[in-house]
């Protein structure tokens, strides 16, 4: 389901991730349950959580809005497609993005840079954030396509 039609249909239940994003990726929307992670210019957190099965969930990351360090490039979002990823919603930068524009799947970032991430383990997976205007839990549900992103506590399709 379109995420105009979503939202004409349940706007009691969702909100609007507000972040002016670029969307990435031949995938054209993705309706999944949600994983977070909170790091700032660092993917350490993000890797981790890509490396393990997905089971077709969005992974939703507050990176604190950064435009200056990528979060992610092409090879970790090929990771997190090999490993049942539906896609990524990124409070944060990509690299690799001609490639990863490429790949089946959907990515929504701030912006592209060209500059890796450190590699500290800065972060933490499984926690509340709040990018967009938006707070998001684990288990929550986002909705994105080429209109925007909205999340809802409950599965609404």
């Amino acid at each position: 389901m379109k995420t105009a039609d979503l939202i004409d249909d349940h706007a009691d239940k969702l909100s609007l991730v507000h972040l002016p994003f670029r969307r990435f990726g031949k995938a054209p929307h993705f309706a999944a349950p949600v994983q977070t992670v909170k790091c700032f210019e660092d993917n350490t957190v993000l890797r981790a959580q890509l490396e393990r099965p997905g089971e077709g969930r969005v992974l939703v990351v507050d990176g604190g809005g950064s435009t200056r360090i990528a979060i992610l490039g092409d090879m970790i979002a090929e990771m997190a497609i090999k490993n049942g990823w539906a896609g990524l919603v990124l409070n944060a930068s990509i690299r690799d993005s001609a490639e990863i524009d490429q790949m089946a799947t959907q990515v929504f970032a701030l912006a592209t840079s060209p500059v890796k991430s450190a590699k500290e383990g800065w972060g933490k997976a499984g926690c509340d954030i709040h990018i967009g205007g938006v707070t998001i839990a684990p288990g929550d549900w986002i909705y994105g396509d080429a209109d925007g992103v909205l999340h809802s506590k409950v599965k609404l399709v």
